[in-house]
């Protein structure tokens, strides 16, 4: 019996403690393709999970690449189709086009809004997330710049823009909002009425927290910063912004049209659709093709591998029988179940580092569980997606890892803390908003 509890507290601090070391060394630089998998192995060497397979268990090889094979086969299509929709409009000239339209509509005095804004507009029309940001980079150095605002916020301002309320609200062509129709039968529209609430309430509060944040760094006497290595936005022609603005709506319109016909698969027909729509309008705006391709094949291999490696750690971590009863505890909390279920999948989100990740581990288990207490599917599909984008944003979340490191150039001690605020403790504001509102209405 004590026996037992031992191995059952070594477990758990076990799980933990790869857990605090994957976000810990994350802070500090590492690559996620060595240490997740290293953070990965201790859990499994503290919960008794043999490395190689043996007759009848469970091995850690096999656990940590099913994770990490299974992700990228589900989600590859989406991640490439998106990379390459966002690269085009990056290198045609259209994602500047529309955001030059924002900026002008607003003015240069709102640089932080243009920026959000830009992203938003680029994530709800089916750009995926990493690739916004790539996209949205220069203009936000440009705005930065000229409003003499400090660089290292300009991670949080492309983050509230791209994953908070845009990507996991109704109607969003982002697969943190897909993955949980095939385990709930639901559509992207579930809880809509709901969503559209907490987005807005998601975008102010952020957007003014964000701001008293730059204000108070400009009052202590930061400014901008410029780098050699800054882009240089201008110098060429742009389409008309209708150009970039018209894809944008052909994902959105066939992804919302074909998503009861052909489910999931609607969204890889959607984005096919978005891409060749950008190609024939703006192909005379193309400056180099393959180029633009291949930028497309890599961002997406760097989207998808950052993310598969955080899966592989969580995949191993539920091996475990620490994340079972951690699961088990989520599931039956004290209140609302939509609460129970909001905590579990933020949990394993964390745990995971990614949204769509901790979607993918947690909604077979607790699914069916939730479904069977009577729980409404739709309220309790979008209480999962904006839940799954609070604690997924932690230091080892591969958007952020890429965001801050390979696009912004910036460390996670400067960084992440703005980060934090509006892509973490925002959207948990955010989840408790619509779980208050589901239970009211």
């Amino acid at each position: 019996m004590l026996d037992a509890a031992l191995g059952s507290m070594l477990g758990m601090a076990g799980l933990l403690a790869g857990l605090l070391l994957l976000i810990l060394l994350t802070m500090r630089g590492f690559n996620l393709f060595i240490l997740a998998p290293l953070c990965a192995l201790l859990v499994a060497v503290t919960n008794g999970i043999p490395f190689w397979q043996t007759a009848g268990s469970t091995d850690f090889i096999h656990g940590y690449m099913n994770g990490f094979a299974g992700f990228v086969s589900a989600w590859f299509l989406m991640f490439l189709l998106g990379s390459l929709f966002g690269k085009l409009m990056e290198h045609t000239g259209a994602a500047d086009a529309v955001a030059l339209a924002i900026i002008n509509k607003l003015g240069k005095a709102h640089a932080v809004a243009a920026v959000v804004l830009a992203c938003a507009v680029l994530t709800y029309g089916g750009v995926s997330v990493f690739v916004v940001a790539f996209s949205a980079y220069p203009m936000a150095v440009s705005l930065f710049k000229d409003a003499n605002l400090p660089r290292r916020f300009i991670p949080a301002a492309l983050g509230l823009g791209s994953v908070t309320f845009t990507m996991t609200s109704a109607g969003s062509p982002e697969i943190q909002n897909w993955i949980p129709i095939q385990y709930l039968k639901t559509s992207p529209y579930a809880g809509w009425e709901v969503s559209l609430v907490v987005a807005i309430f998601m975008a102010a509060v952020g957007y003014a927290w964000l701001r008293n944040m730059i204000n108070n760094a400009v009052a202590k006497g930061e400014k901008f910063e410029g780098r050699d290595s800054d882009p240089i936005v201008g110098g060429r022609a742009l389409p008309h912004p209708m150009l970039g603005i018209i894809p944008l709506l052909v994902v959105l319109g066939l992804s919302n049209w074909l998503h009861h016909s052909l489910q999931q698969a609607a969204l890889i027909v959607a984005l096919s659709g978005g891409v060749l729509t950008l190609y024939l309008l703006n192909r005379r705006y193309v400056q180099n093709l393959d180029k633009a391709l291949n930028d497309g094949v890599t961002g997406a291999l760097m989207a998808i591998g950052n993310t598969a490696a955080v899966v592989g750690f969580g995949s191993v971590a539920k091996l475990t029988p620490a994340f079972d009863a951690v699961v088990q505890q989520m599931t039956h909390l004290p209140g609302p179940e939509l609460l129970g279920a909001a905590v579990a999948v933020s949990v394993i989100a964390g745990i995971t580092g990614s949204a769509s990740g901790g979607q993918v581990i947690a909604l077979p288990e607790i699914a069916p569980t939730y479904l069977e207490r009577g729980v409404d599917a739709e309220q309790l599909h979008r209480v999962v997606a904006i839940s799954s984008g609070a604690l997924d944003s932690l230091p080892h979340n591969g958007y952020v890892v890429t965001t801050i490191r390979a696009i912004c150039g910036e460390s996670h001690q400067n960084a992440y803390g703005p980060v934090a605020i509006v892509t973490v403790i925002v959207p948990l504001f955010g989840t408790l908003l619509a779980i208050g509102l589901f239970e009211l209405f």
